[in-house]
């Protein structure tokens, strides 16, 4: 597993210990970021279910300005850590022990422009954590939550603010883009009838 593109194209990266993480393909990060390619340059990214931060790693060396991983297991955190200081872009980037749903559930000061979701298989998770960030705010107006999940897991969400607009399968990967509804604009119509109650 290696950089693929940007500042630190080429460097390779640890793989966390054990099976409770998983690592995205050279394809499917090399496709993900072709799609994502204008939106990545100076974004605020934050990496959920890290694992050893590939995804968010691949964002900071091709120009993103910050990224927060998100991570509750120890040897994934080491692993992470260990990848940041092999590629020298730990500057940019803040490391998380804890559960991504404590996470999201805070009040936090921060949004980010692309949000990057990679739970452990079959559990859920995926749905439940495009839930908690469609009632939070930590996703910005017309930024992107992609969820990378085995396609038979798919199925429809009753969300609020976010809406699905691409899915990308390659092979076992599925991709599921989203973004954050702006709020509907008001008619002329609404805005006359507004005028006249006031």
């Amino acid at each position: 597993m290696q950089v693929i593109g940007g500042e630190a194209q080429g460097k390779r990266l640890y793989s966390a210990p054990g099976k409770t993480t998983r690592s995205i393909t050279a394809r499917v990060k090399k496709s993900l970021f072709d799609i994502l390619a204008d939106e990545i340059p100076d974004c605020h990214f934050l990496d959920l279910f890290a694992g050893a931060g590939g995804v968010g790693i691949e964002a900071l060396s091709r120009g993103a300005d910050a990224c927060v991983f998100v991570e509750r297991n120890s040897h994934a955190i080491a692993t992470i850590r260990r990848n940041l200081q092999t590629t020298g872009l730990g500057a940019r980037a803040s490391v998380v022990r804890g559960d991504v749903f404590h996470y999201i559930s805070q009040q936090l000061a921060t949004a980010f422009d692309i949000i990057y979701i990679a739970p452990p298989q079959y559990r859920g998770l995926w749905a439940e954590t495009l839930l908690a960030l469609d009632c939070s705010s930590l996703l910005r107006n017309n930024g992107i939550a992609i969820a990378q999940i085995f396609p038979k897991e798919y199925q429809p969400l009753e969300l609020g603010s976010l809406e699905m607009y691409d899915q990308r399968r390659y092979g076992s990967t599925l991709l599921c883009f989203y973004t954050s509804a702006a709020p509907p604009q008001a008619t002329s119509d609404q805005l006359e009838a507004e005028a006249r109650i006031d």
